[in-house]
């Protein structure tokens, strides 16, 4: 069984609010009843109780709530296939693995964040596909195009600056090496993400974004980091950070430059988005899901079978013999005279 409205089950946090306050309810009403007149004769102004429905109804109806909570979760159990065809956008996302993204100007640095914030990404996904690359010096495919979002996530996870001895940010390989990851050279429906801060660039990258704008790849880039320079950490221990220095033995610092990654955003058909410090994707999603979707072809999708119904019949069941029960059973009192 699988619940496609979990966040209901919060509602359970007021079964104890409710049991209280039927609890003070009672309370009240027996110190009203002791504040109007003494007990014996309280009972023989009002009818003689043999037997009081009061907690049953209080049972039923919270019983009644618990199932009504349940059926708001849209419990799913069973399941059907169905054949439909498949649309939706191929993503591929480069990411930059150089050191420079080992830079700690955005929390807790540059990569780790970004990896952050592509997984966010990915379960924005409904329908699209997800490919992965990543670069430095040189490029390679972490993960080819796929539907398996958990997956996609699983190789992303794994991604680290040490995979790239050759240093340097080769945008052009990027791209190029995205391009041969789509599976159809053609069409519409195609977007590659750079994530990067567009440091010690190589390679053409204005020709590379024009070229794989021909076949219908919109490109967007995400500039990460400060435009003033940080250091680049590349060890820690406890008590000390040791920063990368040059061959003079200066501490080299890294800063973010727009230009190259504004450029390769015009010339491939997208936009730049100067992330900064505050890096955030949901942006990019919400004109991704603006984008004419592209047909995968038809499959089958299994569908859990929505069952709320029962649990919200049983819910209504409960509710109305709560209605309809008394409170109590009256005792048929017997006439016993006048002064009796």
């Amino acid at each position: 069984m699988k619940f496609g409205a979990p966040l209901w089950f919060w509602a359970f946090l007021a079964l104890p609010l409710i049991f209280f306050l039927y609890v003070r309810l009672a309370v009240l009403r027996q110190r009203a009843l002791d504040r109007f007149a003494e007990t014996k004769l309280m009972r023989r102004l009002l009818p003689e109780e043999s037997f009081s429905f009061r907690p049953l109804k209080a049972i039923l109806f919270m019983i009644a709530y618990a199932f009504l909570v349940v059926s708001l979760a849209r419990p799913q159990f069973g399941v059907h296939a169905e054949q439909m065809e498949r649309k939706g956008v191929d993503v591929i996302v480069a990411l930059d693995i150089s050191n420079s993204m080992l830079a700690e100007d955005v929390i807790p640095n540059r990569i780790r964040r970004a990896k952050f914030e592509i997984e966010r990404m990915i379960d924005l996904l409904s329908g699209d596909r997800i490919g992965l690359v990543v670069f430095a010096g040189e490029s390679f495919v972490q993960t080819p195009m796929t539907l398996d979002y958990g997956a996609a996530k699983l190789f992303l996870d794994a991604v680290s600056t040490d995979w790239i001895s050759s240093q340097g940010t080769n945008l052009a390989g990027a791209i190029e090496m995205a391009r041969k990851s789509y599976p159809s050279k053609t069409g519409a429906g195609k977007v590659l993400i750079i994530i990067s801060d567009g440091e010690e660039q190589t390679g053409d990258g204005k020709a590379a974004a024009q070229a794989a704008a021909k076949e219908g790849i919109a490109i967007y880039t995400i500039g990460v980091g400060s435009e003033k320079g940080v250091p680049i950490p590349v060890s820690k221990s406890t008590n000390s950070v040791e920063y990368k220095k040059d061959a003079s033995g200066q501490i080299v610092m890294t800063k973010l430059n727009p230009k190259i990654l504004e450029e390769i955003a015009h010339f491939g058909g997208g936009s730049y988005f100067a992330a900064g410090v505050d890096l955030n994707l949901s942006d990019i999603y919400k004109e991704i899901a603006k984008m004419e979707k592209t047909s995968f072809g038809e499959g089958k999708q299994i569908r859990y079978k929505e069952q709320y119904q029962l649990f919200l019949l049983i819910a209504l069941l409960m509710f109305l013999g709560e209605f309809l029960l008394p409170d109590y059973i009256q005792t048929k009192k017997v006439w016993r005279g006048r002064f009796a």
